[in-house]
């Protein structure tokens, strides 16, 4: 079963990379680097991207899980913002309509709120115009019996209406991946656990591709390009101090964090946007049999690569949720799971973190290295084509002419090859009733297909695979052995964590399938990989460490 995206290729992808020079070379595989790979690959481009940690392991897993239109943007009177991400916002759907599904949000109104009835209500109408939003997801306005009728647990004390728009729910960390992936259907070729210790350059001093090194055989490798783009989110400043990179750009760090709970303990029917008592916009999500909450956001300077909830965060979300939903009366025992991200930030003098603009910044050094920092999640495509067209700027003429035109727009990702998104439902019911052939019942064939997509097929015929030893070996059952072994094959799933937080999702919103089958998985992993009992046991400590910090915050 050799696949172009599988972690038994990785070791021969870094050797194929280092023994050609490429066009571009993206350090950084979150969603931004891995857009960036789509669009330079898709134009033709010989395109390398090295990421140190996992697809996705930093901010682009750990957002609020939004594709959303920027409503809090127009507040801040970025009117800019609001166009792009709402026209983007369409299109990431289109491209990718397993991974992102519409929801009405509920946006209520209170006396001495943030948002005033009728400033809210030109607001959601000026929101739908710059958003370029389709007349069936246009706004309404409610009175507040309606409001109530649509989500009974708000406050009620002082409500007097509320805004009915539309929001986009994505998964953050899968989109990633699905995005990387049809990168490399294209021809990029794409690695995790590789980390860039070096920049390299020539007699010039301009920068020419970097060592890297493979994490888990600590091998070194170099990669030659014509151009280096370095996406790397929170780490930008890291590479930029590498380079000596000299200007008066700087990040700041602000984290944002989310706590899960048990929708039978907080029943939520309806996702709400709402104001918090110190005038901040939280946001309180149903999804797949819970409620999340989230986001803080405040300044940080800790570890970049483990951000963690804190028992100051946990307590500021669990008193915001008593704020609006008063009769929800949670305790910290009741947190099922919770997640912390840093969102990368261009520094803005005198302002605070929810001050600052999320709006994109790209520069180059002296080097020629371009950075690109800043964005929102929904504007990764856009961004992309952006900096591919400053990359392709530098070829000769007759490249430039070809590397100019941008495809991504009509691109659909990896999983996303359904028709188009109204298609997608009368796919997933044609595949349902398919999957109960191989043998999955109809609640997990459903729950398959909404997250793979149109490569649920390939996972169709993993299904042959069940029946040699590995289901007695390894007491795996159909569903969960299907999964890992289209991660390890089609997904470049190298951990038990790559699988359990960033591919399903399911540390966060299943936790207790995690504990039920993190035994047997990893057992089935280290049959694959060859693991020592030493490395079976690390990987066992990494997840277990994740597991605990999900229930538990730090004291510090």
């Amino acid at each position: 079963m050799d696949n172009l995206f599988s972690s038994l290729n990785r070791h021969n992808k870094l050797i194929k990379m280092s023994e050609e020079t490429q066009d571009l070379l993206i350090i950084g595989g979150g969603i931004t680097g891995c857009g960036i790979a789509l669009d330079a690959a898709t134009r033709g481009m010989k395109t390398a991207l090295v990421e140190m940690q996992d697809f996705g392991a930093g901010t682009s897993s750990r957002s609020t899980k939004l594709v959303h239109g920027g409503l809090r943007y127009l507040k801040q009177l970025e009117i800019g913002i609001v166009h792009e991400v709402g026209k983007e916002r369409a299109i990431v759907y289109e491209n990718g309509p397993h991974v992102t599904t519409p929801q009405w949000m509920l946006l209520p109104i209170y006396k001495g709120g943030t948002f005033g009835k009728f400033s809210t209500s030109i607001g959601l109408k000026v929101y739908d115009y710059l958003a370029k939003v389709k007349k069936s997801e246009r706004r309404r306005m409610l009175s507040s019996k309606e409001t109530l009728e649509k989500e009974p647990l708000i406050k009620k004390k002082g409500l007097k209406g509320g805004g009915y728009y539309v929001e986009y729910r994505t998964d953050d960390a899968r989109l990633t991946i699905e995005v990387i992936k049809e990168a490399s259907k294209h021809g990029a070729n794409a690695v995790n656990y590789t980390k860039v210790d070096k920049l390299i350059y020539d007699n010039n001093g301009k920068v020419t591709g970097a060592q890297v090194r493979e994490i888990d055989s600590g091998k070194t490798f170099k990669i030659y390009a014509k151009k280096v783009v370095n996406a790397t989110g929170p780490w930008v400043d890291n590479i930029r101090t590498m380079d000596k990179s000299v200007d008066n750009k700087k990040l700041t760090l602000s984290k944002g964090a989310h706590l899960v709970i048990d929708r039978n303990i907080f029943p939520l029917k309806q996702p709400i946007y709402f104001d918090t008592k110190d005038g901040r916009m939280v946001f309180a999500i149903p999804r797949d049999g819970k409620t999340y909450v989230g986001t803080t956001d405040t300044v940080y300077s800790g570890d970049i690569s483990d951000p963690q909830l804190t028992v100051e965060d946990r307590d500021y979300i669990i008193g915001v949720i008593h704020y609006m939903f008063p009769e929800v009366k949670i305790t910290e025992k009741d947190i099922e799971s919770s997640w912390a991200g840093v969102r990368p930030l261009i520094y803005e003098n005198g302002k605070n973190p929810s001050e600052i603009s999320r709006k994109d910044e790209i520069w180059q050094s002296q080097s020629g290295l371009i950075t690109i920092a800043g964005g929102k999640l929904t504007g990764y495509r856009k961004m992309a084509e952006t900096v591919v067209d400053i990359v392709a700027k530098y070829f000769h003429d007759k490249e430039k002419r070809t590397f100019l035109k941008c495809k991504t727009k009509h691109v659909s990702i990896s999983g996303g090859h359904v028709g188009g998104a109204r298609h997608l439902t009368s796919f997933i019911r044609i595949k349902e009733k398919e999957s109960q052939h191989y043998g999955f019942t109809k609640s997990q064939g459903n729950h398959l297909i909404r997250l793979y997509g149109s490569n649920i097929d390939t996972l169709f015929k993993l299904t042959e695979h069940y029946k040699s030893q590995y289901q007695y070996d390894f007491k795996l059952p159909l569903d969960v052995f299907v999964q890992v072994l289209y991660g390890i094959q089609y997904e470049m799933v190298t951990k038990p964590v790559d699988f359990f937080i960033r591919r399903t999702g399911a540390l966060f919103f299943d936790i207790h399938w995690v504990r039920k089958w993190k035994q047997p998985v990893i057992e089935y992993m280290a049959s694959i990989f060859n693991w020592s009992s030493e490395q079976k046991s690390k990987h066992f400590e990494e997840l277990e460490y994740q597991l605990h910090a999900a229930q538990f915050p730090q004291t510090r």
